[in-house]
């Protein structure tokens, strides 16, 4: 299943790493957070070295909706409630401030990538005063939000709040330009990653500074982000002659749709689920069924998946790994908002690396927790992670992954095995397909 953006633009070959090097900052993965960074950080005159596993922007990357936008749901009420207004404000800024420079960084550049500025809304059939409220709170942390009831949806809603200023692009397009003078080496997986040493299946990087941008980090100790984190699976669908949308589009209810629209045609997503709990119905049915409702003369040109890391308390990480390791970095947990916040995180890491301080940097530490806002997440997280390891001990033999041993499930939509605890995912003949775990799995 190849994405819309997959299907019209391709990567020139990187040659794998040959022999050890000296680098003054690595940067373990090459997708948008990793190539950002390295981007970045080569503009201020390090010498940085990008280590990818398979190819670039192969991953996730290739798989998003590609919206650029500090629109993230119903979080800005909240994060006043449960975070202090402080926080909600960084948090808005960074957001606010990466969707301005990937717009500078396109123009200054001339990169032909489709960006296009568009409202962003998130809508409602039934939650009036949630919206409202939400509406007022992004405006009071300087947004240019407001409440609406009007869309060009195809069908009635209730409530929307409305963010000017947004923007969708062609995210591989982007890639492929600003990667085109740094050194990234495909093929070439990281294993071990200790002090300012990494050893790879081809040879051993020392740099000064590393950062891991691997979507899920693989390293687990320390950190501990496999125990802090899930991932989570939703779906798309492409659509031609469903005419035309002049904003992109999220359901407040997290059973709802998404809309965008990308040159000719329209993005139809949703029916998402954690990573290994397949639903046990049809997701991609689910959407060309509401295809079918919504857009009855529309056509499906192309369909896929898309994988998110959620944190506890639904924020990314973004800092220091660990206190115990000043020189280690990481960038996760972007949830549905991987384009602005892999922005935010190369702006932050930037400033970090090179000694600056950062204003936005606080309410991303990956030290941080906040019980109240974690407690949800928390619980499910470590309820799942205890039925899913110990069921092999009390049942048949089944597969486990090879990341720390949980039971796999069978995901028939794409026929893969999922790990419910951590979201490592595998092809039907035992394949790794994506981390955290770094193997593939043995068949019985």
């Amino acid at each position: 299943m190849k994405s819309i953006w997959s299907e019209s633009c391709s990567f020139p070959k990187r040659d794998s790493l040959k022999n050890d090097i000296v680098v003054d900052t690595a940067v373990i993965g090459a997708g948008m957070a990793g190539l950002l960074t390295a981007y970045l950080l080569q503009k201020e005159g390090r010498n940085v070295a990008v280590l990818e596993a398979e190819q670039t922007a192969g991953g996730v990357t290739k798989n998003t909706t590609a919206k650029i936008t500090s629109q993230h749901d119903l979080i800005y009420d909240s994060m006043i409630r449960d975070f202090g207004e402080e926080s909600a404000r960084q948090y808005a800024v960074a957001n606010q401030k990466a969707i301005g420079k990937f717009e500078k960084i396109i123009t200054e550049n001339g990169i032909d990538c489709e960006f296009e500025t568009k409202p962003a809304f998130i809508y409602s059939l039934d939650r009036e005063e949630e919206l409202m409220s939400e509406a007022q709170a992004a405006e009071k942390l300087g947004i240019d939000a407001e409440f609406t009831t009007e869309t060009d949806l195809p069908f009635p809603v209730l409530a929307a709040v409305k963010f000017n200023g947004q923007a969708q692009f062609h995210p591989l397009k982007f890639l492929k330009s600003i990667s085109a003078d740094l050194t990234v080496y495909e093929n070439t997986r990281v294993l071990i990653v200790r002090g300012d040493s990494i050893i790879t299946n081809r040879g051993r990087v020392t740099a000064d500074q590393i950062v891991i941008a691997t979507h899920f980090p693989i390293v687990n100790v320390p950190g501990w982000y496999f125990a802090r984190m899930h991932q989570e699976r939703s779906y798309v669908i492409a659509l031609k002659n469903a005419g035309r949308l002049a904003g992109m589009y999220i359901d407040a209810d997290p059973d709802g749709y998404s809309f965008r629209t990308c040159g000719e045609y329209v993005l139809l997503g949703g029916a998402g689920h954690r990573t290994g709990k397949h639903p046990g119905t049809g997701c991609y049915e689910k959407l060309r069924s509401a295809a079918k409702q919504f857009f009855p003369q529309s056509e499906e040109v192309c369909h896929w998946s898309a994988q998110d890391c959620v944190t506890w308390d639904n924020l990314p990480y973004i800092g220091r790994y660990a206190s115990s390791t000043p020189n280690l970095y990481v960038a996760t947990g972007f949830q549905k908002w991987g384009m602005t916040t892999s922005m935010a995180s190369a702006m932050i890491l930037t400033d970090m690396i090179c000694g600056r301080r950062n204003g936005e940097a606080e309410v991303f530490s990956p030290q941080r927790f906040h019980a109240a806002a974690s407690a949800k997440n928390m619980l499910a997280d470590f309820g799942t992670s205890a039925v899913e390891l110990t069921a092999g001990l009390f049942s048949a033999p089944t597969r486990k992954c090879t990341h720390l041993g949980c039971r796999l499930h069978w995901n028939p939509e794409e026929e893969t095995w999922d790990c419910p605890c951590h979201g490592s995912r595998f092809t039907a003949q035992g394949e790794l397909i994506g981390g955290p775990a770094l193997r593939g799995i043995k068949h019985d």
